[in-house]
């Protein structure tokens, strides 16, 4: 999700890189409390965070057995996270899902926003953001590229394809999510960060690792100075709701490290995966407004993945805890995992939430299995 650099000098790329939101470097922080509740949740409710933990960035997949894993960036010792739950709600300590470092990124522990999605001959493909080794670099103004790996269990281990899928400079190629679209069978992978646009190009049919001939990166989402949560955009979750597909995206200041927090996630819909897109706008020009936003005991919410339980469209997502903010040390944001319902209202557009925040009092569990 949020991994910014503010300039595009070498020292402000070194800043991102140690203490940015590459996420956990300084682990998990202990596991505090959660916030003060009204009361306490029902057999059939739940309260978040669902993962008390630091667990940034989530990607989440229904397995073929019906149970689910989530994934999330890097921590002290683990280069990507993985969390297994069968409801949803509960979830277990988060252990390691690429244990071998890709060749090309031998030297990082910055591994970012990892997706992961069940797909043709019962293989998981999972994309990640990492950082290039300086000498594997595919041109000299690489730093961070998209991989690719594989597993047969989504429990993994996942292994590297053996070499990038798209590098860029900065922080602008991370975030990926790879889609395939429902309707016509076309893949696509959309990535994007760093004061750049998100951008979408199609996948070869028969090669997940590479794009189809002809094709090239096209923007989708564009940052737009000046406005509420707009200056940064990152973090695409493309998902498909008849009639439309819905890319949910995030943006704003992430993290305390760079300041005061706000950070939210936005909605676009379209007809199809890559456009043209409508934003939920008060004006055609206008701020854009978020579907999920900050409550007083959540802030930052952001960098979503969704997921369908009973029928319903869920959204998994990082928030900060307001009275436990940060990791030790006290310079890096602390994000637990969160969980709350999608409703699609009758005009299309979605809300999160019984009101567009994160919920801090017992609601009703998902339906699964």
């Amino acid at each position: 999700m949020i991994h910014r650099s503010t300039t595009a000098t070498a020292l402000a790329f070194a800043v991102l890189t140690l203490a940015a939101c590459g996420g956990g470097s300084g682990g998990s922080g202990g596991t505090p409390p959660p916030p003060t509740q009204p009361s306490g949740p029902s057999a059939t409710q739940y309260v978040n965070p669902v993962l008390n933990a630091d667990f940034p960035d989530p990607g989440v997949v229904k397995a073929s057995d019906g149970s689910y894993y989530a994934y999330a960036t890097q921590t002290t010792g683990i280069h990507i996270q993985l969390s297994h739950s069968t409801d949803l709600v509960t979830w277990s300590t988060p252990g390691e899902a690429l244990p071998v470092r890709p060749t090309w990124a031998s030297q990082s522990q910055n591994f970012w926003a990892p997706d992961v999605a069940l797909r043709e001959n019962n293989t998981y493909v999972m994309y990640f953001s990492a950082e290039v080794d300086p000498d594997k670099r595919p041109s000299p103004g690489d730093d961070f590229c998209v991989g690719m790996a594989t597993a047969t269990n989504p429990g993994g281990p996942f292994t590297d394809v053996g070499h990038p899928v798209v590098c860029g400079s900065g922080a602008t190629t991370i975030d990926p999510q790879g889609f395939d679209d429902p309707q016509t069978g076309k893949r696509y992978l959309f990535w994007g960060s760093d004061f750049a646009p998100i951008q979408v190009q199609e996948l070869s049919a028969t090669d997940r690792s590479t794009f189809a001939a002809g094709t090239a990166p096209a923007p989708v989402v564009s940052p737009r100075a000046g406005q509420p949560y707009e200056n940064l955009v990152e973090g695409a979750w493309m998902t498909y709701h008849a009639p439309y597909y819905y890319l949910f995206y995030s943006g704003g200041n992430c993290c305390v490290q760079f300041g005061p927090v706000a950070y939210a996630v936005m909605v676009a819909r379209a007809p199809s995966p890559t456009g043209p897109f409508e934003f939920l706008r008060t004006s055609a020009n206008g701020p854009t407004t978020p579907v999920l936003a900050a409550s007083a005991s959540w802030i930052g919410p952001g960098h979503n993945a969704v997921v369908m339980a009973g029928g319903a469209d869920w959204m998994l997502y990082h928030a900060i805890d307001v009275t436990h903010p940060t990791l030790p040390g006290g310079n890096v944001s602390r994000r637990a995992l969160l969980l709350d319902k999608i409703t699609y209202q009758a005009n299309g557009w979605p809300v999160v939430g019984p009101a567009g925040m994160p919920t801090n009092t017992p609601q009703t569990r998902p339906t699964v299995p």
